[in-house]
């Protein structure tokens, strides 16, 4: 969500509440990153429609205007005491709606199940357990989702190679849990589009390539996933990162789309919707150039093949017992 910022008023704006005698589902009321962005688009909502500044919020607060902006971003938890402070500053006498502002920094503040992991990717797993639209473009490697235990292992350790190993062992358990999002009665849709170098590049080796590529078959033809290869004789493409996934969300939901691209030392999210729109248009010209789902699936099985033949002349096998992809 873009920066509040510290301009003066501007026209009042309706502030978004439930709709009368709906309550949370238990979907809702058990994700904190969600729930901690919907207070902060609240809150920013509520000073907006009382036409103040974050300055002057924060000077009646008694505390920094970042700490407001950084509330109103979702990027710092708001306890319920502050959002019963700003309700008042903000002048909002219904106390249905300050309760239920109350109840979401509550709920803010209640642990995901990917708290338990030391160091990963936070808010962007809540984000994504939340979403029920996904598409996702790698150059490098396999998207998460997808991934196999062994491949994720390699990546995970590729990444950063002085990793201690427990904390390998705890990344690969939450990646690998991240996955059960595509098993759920109602998963989100998934749409993947890959660079035919991830295809190619032996990561962890021959076998564990043919096993994640069978893989990635097997979640296509579970319509778990629409898998769509980038070929090389496309040359250049849309994208200039080399890896993002937009999440979309129910309409319903006050969460605006996200864009996430993961990087080296810093993770970026775009939610502007200039920002949104330019992402949408390049996963519109990555999927003309790509094969059909159908192509790219028999250019995975193809390659895979490939991985299991070179699999077995290492292990010694000779070529008539090679394995079928």
């Amino acid at each position: 969500m873009a920066n509040a910022s510290g301009d003066g008023p501007g026209p009042p704006r309706r502030v978004s509440r439930l709709p009368a005698g709906r309550r949370r589902t238990g979907s809702e009321r058990a994700n904190p990153t969600i729930r901690q962005r919907e207070l902060g688009i609240r809150l920013r909502e509520l000073r907006d429609a009382a036409g103040l500044s974050v300055e002057e919020v924060g000077a009646e607060l008694e505390c920094s205007a970042s700490k407001i902006s950084r509330m109103e971003t979702g990027s710092r938890r708001a306890n319920p005491r502050d959002v019963r402070d700003l309700c008042a500053i903000y002048g909002l006498t219904d106390q249905a709606q300050v309760d239920d502002l109350m109840d979401l920094a509550r709920l803010a503040r209640e642990p995901g199940w990917w708290s338990q992991y030391d160091d990963v990717l936070s808010p962007y797993i809540g984000l994504e357990q939340e979403a029920v639209v996904i598409s996702a473009f790698s150059m490098y490697h396999v998207p998460a989702l997808l991934q196999t235990g062994d491949y994720a292992r390699v990546t995970i350790r590729g990444i950063e190679r002085r990793m201690d190993p427990a904390v390998l062992d705890q990344r690969l358990e939450a990646r690998l849990r991240r996955q059960e999002l595509l098993d759920r009665d109602r998963p989100p849709r998934y749409r993947a589009l890959l660079d035919e170098a991830v295809l190619h590049r032996e990561v962890g080796g021959p076998a564990v390539m043919h096993a994640q590529l069978d893989k990635i078959v097997k979640c296509a033809a579970e319509d778990k996933v629409t898998v769509q290869v980038i070929p090389f004789n496309v040359g250049a493409h849309a994208s200039t990162d080399s890896n993002f996934v937009l999440l979309e969300f129910d309409e319903s939901s006050l969460q605006r789309p996200v864009v996430f691209v993961e990087g080296l030392c810093n993770n970026s999210y775009q939610e502007r919707k200039a920002e949104i729109d330019r992402y949408r248009e390049a996963l519109e010209y990555l999927r003309d150039a790509a094969l059909s789902p159908r192509d790219s699936i028999s250019l995975i099985t193809e390659i895979g093949s490939r991985h299991a033949q070179l699999a077995d002349r290492r292990a010694g096998y000779p070529p008539s017992s090679s394995r079928e992809g």
